[in-house]
């Protein structure tokens, strides 16, 4: 064998699965079908949408928050194509940073189309250039996934477009219909409608980001039309669109079944994401995919169905998220080597990066009613923070989730001033099986946000919030 690790797909999973396989000592190799490293997250995804939701904040802060600090500006306008030149710039910040990190640790990298010859051989294509065969005793699958499509509803790329093509806009829509209100639907709608656009939000269930605590998706449809002048059409089925010049109709089905249109200049179709396996040549070692969402099926060590072929992140189950990717990623590298790792699925967080920031870890409160775990809630409003007051972020409140009898951690669910990385001390707290009176009785400094996680955990210990 030539390498003792393959890995196809260099996103987040199998760049970390590499770098992990190569610090235990492995020869690795990374098969990547694109010219830069970094799948979807660096290059499509993660980096390139909290870039234009960095600047696009910024924006809307000098033009409607400013004034409260008493700093005023005239003529204050938004360079599109420089917008879109920074975020560029940050893909290839990090996309070179993956090249340095692969040369560091030692590994090989291979341009073009990796698909199995048997469960050791990988054929590599890649246009103008002749096939070659690489050997390896174990094979990572990492090759992620793509937006969803809707059979009943053709992408353009030009006016109905996914994710991709929304992040390179050369205008700002003057109108915007998202289809999907989970995280993609509303990051994206974040970014124009700072900028300016009117977003409307078509949603078949009936609440927004419906995987999360239905509290947080209530918090943040208040605060996303009250700030932002988002429009929410929930509980509304699609069924169909079509172009006319520069125009979008969306065709769709309220509630009550009766047929609704929207007009917009672009439409984003943001309803998901399925699992990529195409021209992997699954079918030549004999695994097979799950019907719904193209998913390949694993065991509890991420293996297949044949010997020393694992697969990682989002063609496998469970929530599409990077830091999944990640750790899952790390996790096989160390099988391989012989090692024992375990990864707490429960103790992985989502966030949505909107404006307040969405984060939750553990268990939902319609989850615990629907296992019967009796447990306690303590809430703490951003209203009532110092810092919050100090930065003029009082929007969102921070829950804790504790069990009934115990006071163990079951859930944390926050939305409210920089709770993307508030979230990392919730996800300590149910690594560690810590109570809700451990984190109340953990000083945390004055005045920051996290002191609401604190007067949160307090208020699910007899109600002893301070500050509340």
């Amino acid at each position: 064998m030539q390498y003792d690790v393959i890995v196809i797909g260099s996103g987040p999973g199998g760049y970390v699965a590499a770098i992990r396989c190569a610090q235990l000592g492995l020869k690795t190799a990374v098969i990547e079908k694109y010219s830069t490293f970094g799948g979807t997250c660096l290059n499509v995804g993660c980096i390139p949408s909290k870039a234009l939701l960095d600047t696009s904040e910024h924006y809307h802060n000098a033009a409607h928050n400013f004034a409260d600090h008493g700093i005023s500006l005239d003529s204050l306008k938004i360079d599109v194509k420089k917008m879109i030149d920074r975020k560029n710039d940050v893909i290839s910040q990090n996309t070179a940073g993956i090249t340095y990190l692969f040369k560091k640790n030692k590994i090989d990298s291979f341009e073009g189309l990796g698909s199995f010859v048997d469960k050791n051989t990988i054929k590599i294509e890649k246009e103008g250039a002749d096939a070659q065969e690489i050997k390896g005793k174990n094979i990572i699958i990492a090759t992620g996934s793509k937006p969803t499509a809707l059979p009943f509803l053709p992408i353009d790329k030009k006016r109905i477009i996914t994710s991709t093509e929304a992040l390179q806009l050369e205008e700002i829509p003057k109108s915007l219909i998202v289809i999907g209100g989970g995280v993609i639907g509303l990051e994206l709608g974040s970014v124009y409608a700072r900028l300016g656009s009117k977003v409307s939000v078509v949603e078949y269930a009936k609440s927004i980001i419906p995987t999360m605590d239905a509290s947080l998706g209530k918090e943040l449809q208040r605060v996303l039309k009250k700030h932002l002048g988002f429009e929410f059409f929930l509980g509304h089925k699609v069924t169909g669109a079509t172009t006319k010049g520069d125009e979008v109709t969306v065709t769709a089905e309220d509630a009550k079944g009766k047929e609704v249109s929207f007009q917009g200049d672009y439409c984003i179709v943001a309803v998901g994401r399925t699992a990529y396996t195409e021209g992997l040549g699954l079918d030549k070692i004999g695994i097979e995919t799950e019907e719904r969402g193209n998913k390949i099926p694993v065991n509890e060590h991420l293996e297949t169905s044949v010997e020393g072929v694992y697969a990682i992140g989002d063609v496998i189950k469970g929530a599409m998220l990077a830091h999944k990717a990640e750790d899952e990623g790390i996790f096989v590298a160390e099988r391989i080597a012989g090692q024992k790792p375990h990864i707490d699925y429960n103790a992985i967080p989502g966030v949505v990066y909107t404006w307040p920031e969405v984060a939750a870890v553990g268990q939902t409160e319609e989850q615990l009613k629907e296992a019967g775990k009796k447990y306690k809630t303590g809430s703490f409003s951003f209203k009532a923070s110092g810092r919050a007051k100090a930065s003029g972020d009082t929007d969102g409140f921070v829950k804790v989730l504790a069990d009934a009898e115990t006071d163990e951690v079951l859930g944390v669910h926050m939305i409210g001033p920089r709770a993307a990385d508030m979230i990392a001390e919730a996800v300590m707290a149910l690594e560690y099986r810590a109570s809700a009176e451990d984190i109340g009785r953990i000083c945390h400094a004055h005045p920051t946000y996290t002191e609401a996680f604190k007067e949160a955990a307090l208020a699910a210990t007899d109600n002893r919030a301070i500050h509340a």
